[in-house]
């Protein structure tokens, strides 16, 4: 068995040393459900890894958006380098479900843009979870939707071993009914191809190349090769290969579903309209001819209950599934992800009704579906909420509430001034310079969209270098974003709803929330506090309220500000510590930013000339590839100012 190592040259102080016992304590009492009340900056993700280290269980790390688990990944990862972490989201880019309006009589077909990486990493969470117990998966709500059966997806892996006695045929028979498709021109991730007795494949979830090399029906050699250098990393004695997608079904069992689902269709006809029941019925016919010719069809999730052998109304199976019954499981920022997940399944079952009534689905379509949260419960067996401003709930059914209010850095909580909101925009912009003449950054939140936007020309207008970070971003470009604000590509962030939980970046030194006193979701005290809270990571850092009227969350917020910062302070003079701005090393680049939005209208003309000068230099070196990379780049920020 793999233990679970944690490589740190930190030791647990301030807060985590009493907190790390508390709840290490209650989880080997039997303690199903516990609460980490830690400020930010406290190391309540340091605190969790040493849970880890210390209860040595396969782990589930739950975040309420992807931004947040992205953060969270990457220091999971430097935590836990020999174990294996990973990252599980949903893979849709874009997303646009199945839908129909019946006061317009308009059916809007599901459109999705799905991530390939993403989809990548979601099945080497799932190949992780089933074949190690040093497993660690941070996941957002996704991971309480429909995916296939686990002991399907175990069933249907296939396992190489040398000198193993298989011919050809049963191999790639095998592969196909595990939803990898043959290409002999373009390897990836899912494919594979065939040269004589060679047969290479790249599993679903992995980046390098397996060779499986037979001699007549003997299986001689199984190699692992670098897919871009062609070079051998390893050989193999044995490799167990799982399906390339998570809805696989045996061909026994899909041959039952397709009987069940006509049986289904015969019984729901009658009970339509004509129109309604021609297009049911044409709709599925036409999924059954392709389940019956390639054991796959869109949308086939919707016809899970039937593959799974499930009752109406019966739990789905969803990634949770796939871990073993003790698992640990800390749910992040818990005062958003458990409302996150209560409303789940409700909106779910809203949309479906209007198209299961009118004849675009089956009733078996309403079983595609999240967990309910009392389904999601009987999960949790061995729960510790972590947040700085945990709900009523978590508190509420909490048998134990551990406090981490002490930073080890000596950090204290900033301070907080409340302004009029007349005269705020030249306020901020004097704000803003100042801030950036230290070599800091900003954050400023606003309520809308609309708000963000036109602040965000504004402050480039002013020859202030702004982004504006909005929630239309790809999952990994949001991440890079961050990062370009961290390297001081620009200066100042511009958000809405994205400038609060997990956003780690010690280089703010200043933050500015716009119309504080407005009451609602966005402006709740645990909102502010968490808002507050980017900027305690820097000693130099503070923050301004622009409201007329000081509201009940205000006074809230402001009152737990002052109670965690004189903690602090009490705490620092005892152990003579003087506080320090964070350093924490910027990551390298994941992925090019190709989304313009973000990007204020007034600075583009300079980036497409600067863009064109590389593009111009990328073609005499004959790097024709990014030269059209950056044309094509450049072409979309030209129609974005004709807009």
């Amino acid at each position: 068995m793999n233990e679970f190592k944690l490589v740190s040259d930190m030791e647990p102080k301030g807060s985590q040393p009493e907190a790390i016992k508390k709840l290490v304590e209650g989880l080997k009492r039997g303690e199903k459900l516990q609460t980490l009340l830690g400020t930010t900056g406290s190391g309540k993700t340091f605190s969790m890894a040493k849970i880890i280290e210390k209860i040595q269980r396969p782990t589930l790390v739950l975040a309420h958006n992807k931004t947040l688990a992205a953060q969270l990944f990457s220091e999971f990862k430097e935590f836990f380098p020999e174990n294996r972490v990973e990252y599980f989201v949903s893979y849709y880019d874009y997303y646009q479900p199945e839908s129909y309006i019946p006061s317009k009589d308009q059916y809007i077909e599901k459109d999705a843009d799905v991530n390939p990486k993403i989809e990548q990493m979601r099945l080497a969470a799932t190949a992780s979870v089933l074949s190690r117990e040093d497993a660690i998966v941070v996941a957002s709500v996704s991971c309480i939707y429909t995916v296939g059966n686990p002991t399907d997806f175990m069933s249907l892996g296939y396992e190489f071993r040398k000198e193993f006695n298989v011919n050809r045929s049963e191999i790639l028979e095998r592969l196909v009914d595990m939803q990898y498709e043959r290409n002999d021109l373009s390897l990836a991730p899912g494919r594979f191809r065939v040269k004589g007795d060679t047969i290479d494949l790249i599993p679903g979830y992995y980046d390098n190349i397996i060779r499986i090399e037979l001699f007549g029906n003997e299986i001689e050699k199984i190699s692992e090769i670098d897919k871009i250098t062609g070079n051998i990393i390893d050989d193999l004695d044995y490799i167990f290969v799982y399906p390339a997608k998570h809805f696989v079904i045996r061909e026994d069992k899909r041959n039952r579903a397709i009987e069940a689902i006509k049986q289904e269709l015969e019984e729901t006809l009658p009970k339509l309209d004509m129109i309604e029941a021609h297009r049911l019925k044409q709709r599925t016919l036409y999924d059954i001819e392709m389940l019956e010719e390639t054991g796959f069809c869109k949308g086939i999730e919707n016809y899970s209950r039937h593959f799974d052998g499930r009752k109406p109304g019966e739990k789905p199976y969803c990634f949770l599934d796939y871990f073993p019954k003790d698992f640990l499981m800390f749910i992040d920022e818990s005062h958003r992800t458990i409302p996150q997940i209560h409303g789940m399944n409700h909106g779910d079952h809203s949309r479906k009704k209007a198209l299961i009534d009118y004849g675009f689905r089956l009733p078996s379509a309403f079983d595609n579906r999240p967990l309910t949260y009392d389904e999601f419960f009987d999960y949790m067996k061995n729960v510790i909420f972590v947040s700085a401003t945990p709900g009523d709930y978590e508190l509420g059914i909490s048998k134990s509430i551990v406090e981490q209010i002490i930073r080890p850095t000596g950090l204290v909580d900033p301070p907080v001034e409340i302004r009029k909101t007349k005269g705020q925009i030249d306020d901020l912009i004097s704000e803003i310079n100042s801030t950036i003449a230290r070599g800091d950054r900003v954050l400023v939140t606003t309520l809308t969209k609309r708000h963000a936007e036109e602040l965000s020309e504004f402050l480039a207008e002013k020859e202030i270098k702004t982004r504006y970070l909005h929630a239309e971003i790809d999952t990994l470009e949001r991440s890079e974003i961050i990062r370009h604000l961290r390297l001081r590509r620009f200066d100042v962030l511009v958000g809405i709803n994205l400038l609060r939980e997990g956003l780690d970046i010690p280089e703010v030194g200043f933050i500015g929330i716009l119309d504080a006193d407005k009451e609602g979701f966005l402006r709740d005290h645990r909102s502010l506090i968490q808002i507050i809270g980017r900027a305690a990571r820097n000693v130099n850092s503070k923050v301004v309220l622009y409201a007329d009227n000081i509201t009940d969350s205000i006074k809230r917020a402001l009152d737990e500000t002052i109670r965690r910062r004189n903690m602090q302070i009490v705490f620092n003079k005892k152990h003579n510590i003087t506080p320090t701005t964070i350093i924490k090393p910027i990551k390298e680049k994941i992925i090019d930013v190709k989304d313009v939005k973000h990007i204020p209208k007034k600075d583009i003309p300079n980036m497409i000339v600067d863009l064109e000068i590389e593009m111009r230099k990328a073609a005499d070196e004959l790097n024709f590839e990014k030269a059209i990379y950056l044309r094509d780049r450049i072409n979309r920020l030209k129609q974005t100012i004709r807009i």
